[in-house]
Order: structure tokens, then sequence, then C-alpha cells
């Protein structure tokens, strides 16, 4: 019986060491680190000019700016007037484009109040064109709630980010 167990623990102990030691890995030297100079290896040259998108900040179409909301707020704040007065502006240079205001909001608060926020949001931005002279027609509103975060951090900085009208030219 002894002899059966000193066997199996022999052939135990043997096979864990041949397991354990592995293969020896090579050194990688100084030399094989440094980049190739072979200019095949080099992908096409591209250039660094970027082509616009036509976003200029946000999610708002270039040539207007989003307008940002206090928490829980759909009033337009003092130091958001001239970016709605640029928005308007734009629209009156730009007299074929229509506009959606997207209203966004925090992640905090339900989905169904963040959705009614959004909305009263982009309606409080649409009156505001309308009483600037912009036609009513022009204009559409839209909430996406929370479902449309710039920023997913959970700070200050990230939630006002997230609580915003977008201007988006439609087709």
């Amino acid at each position: 019986m002894w002899g059966k167990i000193r066997l199996i623990l022999s052939v135990l102990m043997v096979a864990s060491l041949i397991g354990l030691s592995g293969c020896a890995k090579k050194k990688t030297t100084d030399e094989e680190l440094k980049p190739s100079t072979d200019s095949s290896a080099m992908g096409k040259e591209e250039s660094l000019e970027s082509k616009p998108i036509g976003i200029s900040e946000g999610r708002t179409s270039e040539g207007m700016l989003p307008v940002y909301f206090d928490f829980d707020s759909s009033d337009i704040r003092n130091d958001q007037v001239s970016r709605i007065e640029t928005n308007a502006e734009f629209l009156k240079k730009e007299m074929e484009r229509n506009i959606r205001i997207e209203g966004n909001c925090d992640p905090r608060g339900t989905s169904e109040y963040n959705m009614a926020l959004g909305e009263r949001r982009a309606l409080s931005a649409k009156k505001y064109l309308v009483n600037l002279g912009i036609d009513e027609s022009r204009l559409s509103t839209i909430s996406f709630g929370e479902e449309r975060l710039l920023m997913h951090g959970h700070d200050e900085l990230s939630w006002a980010q997230n609580r915003r009208d977008d201007f988006v030219i439609v087709e």
C-alpha cells in the first residue's frame, strides 16, 4: 500500500516540476527594440489637416451654439442669452435653414421626469427664438431627456455639460 502511495506522489511531483518549469523565454535586446527604418513597412502618408464635420460644440450644428441650463430648470440663464441670440442671428442669415431644438438633461432624476424637463427646455428656447423674430414653422423640438449624454462622469462638470439644448440643422 505504502509503495503505491510513494509511486503516485513521485509521479505527481515530477509532473508538477515539468508543468511549472515551462519553456525559457528569449531575452529581447536593445537592438531588437529599435524602430524599423524600412520605408516599405510604413503605411501611406496621411494629411494632418482635418475636414470640418459640421459640428461646433456638443451636438449643435456649426454656426450655432448650445444653450446650457441650471439644475432642474428650463429658464434661459442670463449668461446664455448671447448664445441664443447668436443662434437667432444665424437663422436670420440662413433663411432656408430649419432647425430642431433638442432638449437634454443630466442623468439625475427619473427617465420620465427628464423627458418632460428636456421638452420644457426645448420649448423655452423655441419661444425665445420666436420672440427674437424667427418664424415658428422653421423650428421643431424634441426631448432626449438623459438618453444622449455628452459626458458620462458623475460630477458637476459632466452634469452641467448634459443640461443643454442642441440646435441641429434639419434637411
